[in-house]
């Protein structure tokens, strides 16, 4: 391919030019001397650099740190910051914004250039004090009662990632973005960044919060379950992990405040650490990556192991498996778990509402919701949808985010729900019973359901259009040696749903696989889900349909 290597050389000046950071313009001066000598593949890859730009969607941005409009890096982040702050202006919002940022490499750098240049635009600025869970801010946006809120950081993927998240206040309550707001801030950035970001104003007299933010998170969480019946050195032995990442201090501190015995810690995994050093993918759901925390369960002879993602809005769950280690729980399990008590409780008091879940979540959910009298509501994945369902008393998706208190927190938050369980797993041992006996109990009352997922990751994403234009062109009649009974296509729109790229396969004795590209990560993702009268049956069915499905993903 020929390229203008003038014109893509004229690009990264310029880029260079407003770049204030000293480590990406010293790469970036490195590939433009090799691009003007004329060296072929230094010019494409400095071409590619400069193709377009990291697109501003509802999750916000997220991407690799490096040089160059479609990475990570101070110019963007600037350029978002702006565009961010134009676009509560035009609107007439509240002309107020919080800002937060985890333990990645560049989040403080990110959040105080996005602070200094909102300041600059006038807006009304509040920074947390430190790197802080990702709840804590989606909680300061309606605790401080503000336009905006912005997090820095990129969650579970991989170490050289960041990104940037943004809330919105007033009559969205502190939930995620959703369309068509994201456009209208993206079309907001692209007109800021027609200019250098050396233009922008920029202002350092913004405030930085207090503990006492914190310490208002720490005292709502704590309020969102009962005292424990049983004192701190009867309750279950907990081993906790933070995997990196800057959840530990809150969650202690949330543990200690509701009454329930401080966790033994991963101590190689307890401090934030951007690097990540002990694991592949900062991700509890990735194999390997809770490894070391089962460990020390087993080693402390544990009760539960639990482990909260990098920014500490993901939890997961393992228990003690009979043969001398821990089984992780499906993020459905844990789903399922929390549910059903936030139902029984609403129950129990006569309170009204909904539980809802992502639409490639267990259907579990919604017979626990019926047996109990609540309505059930479905959603499109993410819990930017999630949180905005009316009456919501409990919400989840299967990815490990729960949603345990909207009135604390308009998002999921690993924190509340490491809480919850705690105390679940107080009550069920004052009464004799555990978290696997509950998972037992929960099966003879509402069935038997597993689930699985199938992932396939790309280096190239044209193969993700390829493989779902295969999958509507040639629909598989039959999976697992079960009937497909309905294919639903979700591209126009169906269900009182917004068009989104989402195949669903409606098969025999209530089996279910739906297909969709994952919205973070390169991957297209199959979800599975069955019913059966036990266990190991609904298991065998998982299997058997993942084995059918795989050769059609990859």
């Amino acid at each position: 391919m020929k390229f203008d290597v003038d014109g893509v050389l004229a690009a990264a000046r310029a880029w260079r030019a407003q770049d204030p950071d000293p480590v990406t313009r010293s790469s970036l001066d490195a590939a433009i001397e090799a691009a003007a000598t004329g060296d072929g593949p230094a010019v494409q890859d400095l071409a590619a650099r400069f193709a377009g730009r990291l697109a501003f969607g509802t999750a916000g941005l997220r991407a690799e740190l490096g040089y160059g409009p479609l990475r990570m890096n101070r110019v963007v982040v600037s350029q978002a910051a702006a565009g961010l702050a134009r676009f509560l202006i035009d609107t007439g919002r509240r002309r107020s914004v919080v800002i937060g940022y985890d333990g990645r490499v560049n989040s403080d750098v990110f959040a105080r250039d996005s602070a200094e240049v909102m300041r600059g635009l006038g807006l009304e600025v509040t920074l947390l004090p430190s790197a802080l869970p990702t709840p804590v801010l989606a909680f300061a946006v309606r605790h401080l009662d503000v336009g905006a809120g912005v997090m820095v950081t990129a969650s579970h993927n991989p170490p050289r990632d960041n990104g940037y998240k943004v809330y919105l206040g007033e009559d969205d309550e502190g939930s995620q973005i959703v369309p068509p707001v994201d456009a209208e801030i993206a079309a907001a950035i692209d007109t800021v960044a027609a200019r250098s970001i050396v233009d922008l104003p920029r202002a350092t007299d913004y405030t930085v919060a207090t503990s006492a933010l914190v310490d208002a998170y720490v005292a709502a969480t704590a309020g969102t379950v009962p005292r424990p019946a049983l004192a701190p050195d009867a309750q279950p032995k907990v081993v906790y992990t933070a995997m990196h990442g800057v959840g530990w201090e809150t969650a202690r501190a949330v543990f200690h405040a509701a009454g329930f015995a401080v966790p033994e810690t991963v101590p190689e995994q307890i401090e934030p650490d951007g690097a990540f050093p002990t694991v592949s993918f900062p991700n509890p759901e990735e194999p390997g990556a809770m490894d070391l925390s089962i460990a020390r369960g087993v080693a402390v002879g544990a009760d539960l192991v639990i482990a909260n993602d990098p920014d500490a809005d993901r939890l997961a769950l393992a228990v003690p498996d009979g043969d001398g280690s821990f089984r992780r729980l499906s993020g459905n399990e844990v789903g399922w778990l929390l549910g059903w008590r936030a139902a029984a409780r609403a129950s129990a008091d006569g309170v009204p509402g909904t539980l809802a879940a992502s639409i490639v979540s267990s259907p579990a959910l919604a017979r626990v919701a019926a047996r109990h009298g609540l309505e059930y509501r479905d959603t499109l994945t993410g819990f930017k949808w999630v949180s905005r369902v009316p009456g919501l008393l409990f919400g989840y998706e299967e990815a490990l985010g729960y949603l345990v208190d909207p009135e604390v927190v308009r998002d999921k938050d690993g924190i509340s729900a490491a809480l919850s369980l705690l105390s679940l797993a107080s009550d069920l041992a004052a009464a004799g019973s555990s978290i696997a006996g509950q998972l037992d109990a929960f099966a003879a009352e509402f069935g038997a359901f597993a689930s699985g997922q199938v992932a396939t990751r790309v280096d190239d994403l044209s193969r993700i259009g390829s493989i779902m234009a295969s999958l509507r062109s040639t629909p598989p009649t039959t999976l697992g040696g079960l009937a497909v009974l309905s294919v639903t296509d979700y591209a126009g729109g169906v269900e009182g749903f917004p068009p989104s790229d989402i195949l669903r396969y409606d098969l025999t004795g209530d089996a279910r696989v739906i297909v969709r590209p994952s919205g973070t990560e390169p991957k297209v993702k199959v979800y599975i889900d069955t019913v059966a009268e036990t266990p190991a049956e609904a298991q065998s069915l998982v299997d058997a349909l993942a084995a059918d499905v795989r050769p059609l993903v990859s």
